[in-house]
């Protein structure tokens, strides 16, 4: 299994980014994004599960409104978009997979089985 972040970068205040994250390897129950910044602990930030046909998505407080996850099935690729982003959404940002299946404000705790490397997100004010 390999989980590959990217798009990761230097954005003003109110600025957007979008992260991609390429998978492979084998399927998974959900995703997610984390995030970590130096001298804090690992937050978590979005997840999505897929649910027969449809997709379900859960979203940290702190980014909830302005982050956006999402999946394109046919790349294997996983997105988060993140709009009116604040100098305190500086981080490093880590891709996720899981086999457990979660809904909702568990999936903020769930086991996750496969990280990616991690991409660095820098927001000036």
């Amino acid at each position: 299994v390999q989980l590959q972040a990217s798009g990761g970068g230097l954005v003003q205040a109110g600025g957007s980014l979008r992260l991609s994250c390429a998978a492979s390897g084998r399927t998974f129950s959900g995703m997610g994004w984390f995030r970590q910044a130096p001298g804090k602990e690992r937050e978590f930030v979005a997840t999505i599960t897929w649910i027969i046909r449809t997709s379900s998505t859960y979203y940290g407080d702190s980014v909830k409104g302005r982050f956006t996850i999402s999946r394109d099935n046919a790349k294997n690729t996983l997105y988060l978009q993140m709009n009116s982003l604040k100098p305190e959404d500086t981080a490093v940002y880590f891709c996720a997979a899981r086999s457990k299946f979660c809904s909702g404000y568990e999936c903020s705790s769930t086991p996750y089985d496969y990280w990616g490397q991690g991409t660095q997100v820098t927001v000036s004010s």
